[in-house]
């Protein structure tokens, strides 16, 4: 896909919450972008995977892809740093999420990944919550739901839609 196509199916600015239809051009963009990054720090990471709402089918996300990578050890994830600088992520030191180094690309992001420990409760509970939704077509929707009202609630603060939707993602990785 150009880069001109892909820019028309995922891009949002800094704490704007919108959601689109799913498409499976999602899919597809991550296939890609999975590519550019084996490339560059394939030596460096255990797995690869394609998490957050664009990545269950039928359901509206925020047109951002959510990519998670695995590492051995997460002392060693900041390894990666330079070779993602180098196809156009940005480290986000202030994303405050414990166990995770955040990078980002695009000014209007158009992707996130978390470099975590590979095999760590963190990892588990993103496919965990990832792959209920995705065999769940009712759980998927319930989730769907919820999504758009908090987006309505909180348009303008990412952080409280997070927030507010970690009570319905806890539930769904403790069952």
């Amino acid at each position: 896909m150009s880069e001109e196509n892909s820019h028309s199916v995922v891009g949002l600015e800094n704490n704007v919450v919108s959601l689109n239809d799913y498409t499976p051009l999602w899919a597809d963009l991550y296939r890609e972008e999975e590519e550019r990054i084996r490339a560059a720090v394939g030596h460096l990471i255990v797995d690869l995977q394609h998490i957050g709402s664009t990545a269950i089918p039928g359901i509206k996300a925020k047109p951002i892809l959510d990519m998670m990578a695995g590492v051995a050890q997460l002392e060693k994830a900041l390894v990666c740093k330079a070779p993602l600088e180098a196809i156009g992520y940005d480290y986000i030191a202030h994303a405050g999420i414990a166990n995770d180094y955040v990078f980002g690309k695009g000014v209007a992001r158009t992707h996130y990944l978390h470099v975590v420990e590979y095999g760590d409760a963190k990892w588990a509970n993103h496919l965990c919550f990832r792959d209920r939704l995705r065999n769940d077509p009712e759980l998927a929707q319930a989730y769907g739901r919820l999504k758009e009202e908090l987006s309505g609630k909180f348009s303008d603060s990412r952080a409280k839609y997070h927030d507010a939707k970690s009570k319905f993602i806890s539930e769904v990785v403790a069952a």
